[in-house]
């Protein structure tokens, strides 16, 4: 390489190109660690690029020959590419064809723009959360772009029946519905009562079904509106008819909306139910997502995605973003649940992430879907039940909250009822150890455990019941008289009955027995309350019985 000096570059005219090329060879040899033929640069983006393009023609192929008889077989076509491609090659492709076939400036025929919802419902259903999730997500942005910045087309009005037919099908809660009519009521334009209008027409008597309360709210907040504002519109008639068609859904009268014809997406609805051949164990798939959460997803996170990454999240993290800014006030509770954690011995970044979520949810629906698309498994998710436990038993005053949202996991699946045994098992072991309130926090969550039938009788077997201290006679006591007292006589009956006829709870049974007798009965005759003494001698005849039904049976 002497000759590309200073003095031959300038002076030598006669520079062939393959000492040029040998020069940059050395170049990139010397910086890169690795020489790349001419030949075969940029051969992988081609292929990729052939495979985007051959993909997309296979799922074009598959939308233009959609229709209600061969919604089967597209489907299962579909679900195959999904095995044996990258979902998010498959995401976008799909999202990008479905959006170019719906959303025209004129508007889209209703039957058309439902099967192809139909069809991402289906594939919600049965590949995973995320296809939907990302159709969904799109779509939204969409709409918000040509809501705020219109072309005078119909691409709002089919971007807002996408977003109705989502929830027609089941992708979506009626959350985000019920935010969109918020926005559009707020605003109030003439094109806003146009798109209410065709909402309501649309979801109005499900939205009904699902929350009377919001859509009451809602009635309420466009009647405001109209008498304020109304009086600017030169056209009275479609604000007279948009509260005319309000009114009609609040008392339920379906005559009164023209238009109104249920039966398409009731026969689809049908063909839906007869293509998910699984439905996560009969757990609900529905989004239950906000518009601003949606359309802010960039900057704190896709929580509603099972393993999307909640680093962005300011529960999960205390970096700032740079890019948002944050109100004090959102900053001090932040910092105040954190360090609240801290307190509660939160040591782990499951378990102040659990416990985060459990202290911000806006109620046990909330907290339970955000507690199952963290996405935990096998360890990790027991902590779920640690997590909740523990909080229970710090409150200072008893709160059922912990309760209805422990029912809501053990109904979910069994290991988690597992979970919540093993758990009480450790507690039953520190009994001599607790505080009060902790103890009677205990004798609470246990009562309520068993009278929801979220647990078993049978958790007691472990209980010793020829060797009782103090501590577990009271525990014991307490959590028996409660149980006999405020339980109603058919529940008592089947909550003593759930440990009858089996031969592994024998001991168990005879120490309850014993227990109720002993223990029980005669401290109360002894405090000298007949009245109490007679109900819980009833009570506990009842339970006696109950638990020697199906002995009784078997031995005749």
């Amino acid at each position: 390489f002497t000759r590309f000096s200073k003095h031959n570059l300038t002076s030598d005219l006669e520079v062939e190109v393959t000492d040029i090329q040998t020069y940059l060879r050395f170049l990139v040899t010397s910086t890169s660690g690795k020489y790349v033929p001419p030949h075969l640069r940029n051969m992988g983006d081609d292929k990729r690029k052939a495979e985007l393009e051959k993909l997309k023609r296979n799922v074009k192929g598959l939308m233009n020959r959609l229709s209600e008889p061969n919604m089967s077989s597209i489907c299962g076509q579909l679900e195959e590419l999904y095995m044996s491609s990258s979902r998010k090659d498959m995401n976008d492709t799909l999202t990008e064809l479905l959006l170019a076939a719906c959303v025209t400036p004129t508007l889209m025929p209703d039957r058309l723009l439902m099967e192809h919802i139909l069809l991402v419902s289906i594939l919600h259903h049965a590949v995973g959360l995320e296809v939907g999730a990302h159709f969904l997500e799109t779509v939204v942005r969409k709409f918000d772009e040509h809501y705020k910045n219109p072309s005078g087309g119909k691409e709002c009005d089919n971007l807002i029946a996408i977003i109705a037919h989502l929830y027609n099908f089941q992708v979506v809660h009626s959350v985000l519905i019920f935010d969109i009519l918020k926005l559009l009521v707020g605003t109030f334009t003439e094109k806003d009562i146009e798109l209410v209008l065709f909402v309501l027409r649309n979801v109005g008597f499900a939205l009904r079904k699902d929350d009377p309360l919001a859509l009451k709210e809602l009635i309420s907040e466009a009647q405001r509106k109209a008498s304020d504002m109304g009086s600017k519109f030169q056209d009275q008639t479609r604000v007279r008819f948009m509260l005319e068609t309000m009114m009609a859904l609040k008392n339920n009268d379906m005559r009164k909306i023209p238009g109104y014809d249920p039966e398409p997406v009731e026969r689809l609805r049908k063909l839906q139910r007869s293509l998910i051949h699984r439905s996560a164990g009969g757990s609900d798939m529905k989004l239950r997502v906000s518009l601003d959460s949606l359309l802010a997803a960039e900057q704190v996170g896709r929580w509603w995605i099972v393993g999307s990454s909640w680093s962005g999240a300011p529960m999960i993290s205390k970096q700032e973003d740079t890019t948002t800014k944050q109100s004090p006030a959102q900053g001090q509770v932040d910092a105040k649940v954190l360090e609240l954690a801290r307190k509660q011995r939160m040591n782990t970044d499951v378990r102040r992430n659990i416990f985060c979520v459990l202290m911000t949810s806006e109620d046990y629906l909330d907290a339970f879907e955000k507690l199952l698309r963290m996405g935990l498994k096998d360890k990790q998710e027991r902590e779920i039940v640690h997590v909740l436990m523990d909080c229970c038993l710090q409150e200072k005053n008893f709160n059922a909250f912990y309760v209805i949202l422990g029912e809501k996991f053990c109904s979910h699946d069994r290991r988690f009822q597992m979970t919540f045994q093993f758990s009480l098992w450790d507690k039953f072991r520190e009994l001599p150890n607790l505080s009060s309130s902790t103890f009677n926090n205990l004798v609470q969550l246990v009562t309520c455990f068993l009278q929801r039938k979220c647990l078993s009788l049978s958790i007691l077997k472990v209980i010793e019941f020829g060797e009782l201290d103090k501590p577990t006679v009271r525990f014991l006591r307490q959590v028996l008289t409660k149980l006999l007292k405020e339980t109603e006589p058919e529940e008592l009956a089947s909550i003593f009955g759930r440990i009858s006829g089996i031969p592994k709870l024998g001991m168990l049974r005879e120490g309850l027995k014993l227990f109720i007798d002993h223990f029980l009965l005669k401290s109360v005759l002894s405090q000298g309350a007949p009245e109490q003494a007679a109900l819980l001698s009833e009570r506990a005849q009842l339970a006696t019985k109950a638990m020697e039904a199906k002995e009784t049976k078997l031995k005749l």
